[in-house]
């Protein structure tokens, strides 16, 4: 039974997909924050602006991720009824077997393995692909519910980026705050990407803020 709003999530929908969510989202966030924090000066600092901008974008991108996710998830589930249907209509065995290990290699998987081993694991696939029987591809409930969590993960990262405008009287102190604030988030990101990939946390953390401010320093010099 899950007892936490961490242990919900990751019931809905894969942590690396999660965190990967929030990282997108931190990174949005930051690029408009930063990028008003470069221009402020000939152009003057708008708080109420600033603060629709980022909960706008964010929440304007947290759909399209959410629609991108239900249209991933169709065409992935589709493509494996596709690669089904293929096997059931391979000529021989050996053809078959082709398309297992082409579509399956094991090469790109965490462990070694013998070709004997390789070749035992696509025959059993062979032999449920076999047996089973196709079925219509299509949308579940908890498929929904995880397009739903894309939709507020991205769009709940706007949430640290504007409490600083909400709290603090200047401006400029604020936006000071919100990008320390966002920036802390990214090494938090990183260290519980660690966490659940069993990496090293703070070499991570480090790793994940390093990479978001080059990629909000990018996005920023392309006018992002």
């Amino acid at each position: 039974m899950t007892s936490n709003p961490i242990d919900r999530i990751r019931d809905i929908i894969d942590p690396g997909d999660a965190l990967g969510e929030v990282l997108f989202g931190l990174i949005m966030a930051l690029t408009l924050t930063v990028g008003s924090r470069l221009v402020v000066k000939e152009e003057g600092l708008d708080a109420q602006e600033l603060i629709a901008a980022t909960i706008g974008c964010n929440v304007a991108w947290g759909i399209i991720d959410a629609v991108l996710f239900i249209l991933g998830t169709t065409f992935y589930r589709s493509r494996r009824l596709r690669l089904f249907r293929q096997i059931k209509a391979a000529g021989s065995e050996t053809a078959a077997l082709k398309m297992l290990a082409k579509e399956f290699p094991i090469e790109e998987a965490p462990f070694s393995a013998t070709a004997a081993d390789a070749d035992a694991l696509y025959r059993s696939l062979l032999t449920l692909a076999c047996r089973a029987d196709p079925v219509k591809t299509s949308l579940s409930k908890s498929d929904l519910f995880a397009a739903l969590a894309v939709f507020a993960l991205v769009s709940a990262t706007a949430i640290p980026a504007v409490i600083p405008f909400l709290l603090i009287d200047s401006a400029h102190l604020a936006l000071r705050t919100s990008n320390l604030f966002l920036i802390m988030l990214l090494f938090v990101t990183g260290y519980a990407w660690a966490k659940f990939s069993g990496g090293r946390p703070f070499y991570a953390g480090m790793t994940m803020t390093g990479l978001g401010l080059l990629l909000v320093a990018i996005a920023i010099a392309l006018g992002g």
